[in-house]
This record gives C-alpha cells, structure tokens and sequence, in this order.
C-alpha cells in the first residue's frame, strides 16, 4: 500500500513538473525583441564594427579605433580630433 501510493505520489510530481516546464513551441516576438544582438553585429555602412571601438576614417580609407590612429598620427585622443584629422566632418 505504501509502495503504491508513493509511486503514485512521484507520478503526479513528474507530471507538474513537466507541464511547468512546457515552452509552447517557438519564442514570441516580444521574447526575440527582448533578445541583445550578437557581439560584432553592429557593422556601419562602411563596416566598422562600433562594438569594438572601429569608427571609419576618411583620410586612410578604413576602420581605425581612434585612440590607436591617435597615438600613431600624435594628435589628441578625442573625438573631435579624431574626426579633424580624418575628414568625417
């Protein structure tokens, strides 16, 4: 009698427990939109990946990260020179 009652007992556990868990097939949309992009997904239109610190620069005709061009061209780490130097404006 006890054997069977606590069988019974642990059946119906099981069964809570997996209708808990139940997803109901795909993600909705609000689920996707709440999703954050994959890292390096945010490309400009000259694909300069912004994540990373990229940011095109005219004058050399690719992605630079600003405080690098600045230390090889020997100008200010700032946005505003990074940008006189390279034409973005």
């Amino acid at each position: 009698m006890k054997r069977s009652l606590l069988i019974g007992i642990l059946s119906l556990a099981g069964l809570g427990l997996t209708a808990c868990n139940a997803t109901g097939g795909s993600p909705s949309a609000a689920v996707e939109a709440q999703r954050p992009a994959k890292a390096g997904a945010d490309r400009d239109a000259h694909g300069c990946i912004a994540s990373a610190g990229y940011r095109w620069c005219a004058k050399t005709q690719k992605c630079e990260r600003p405080w690098e061009l600045a230390k090889r061209e020997g100008f200010a780490k700032t946005e505003e020179t990074f940008d006189d130097f390279c034409g973005n404006r």
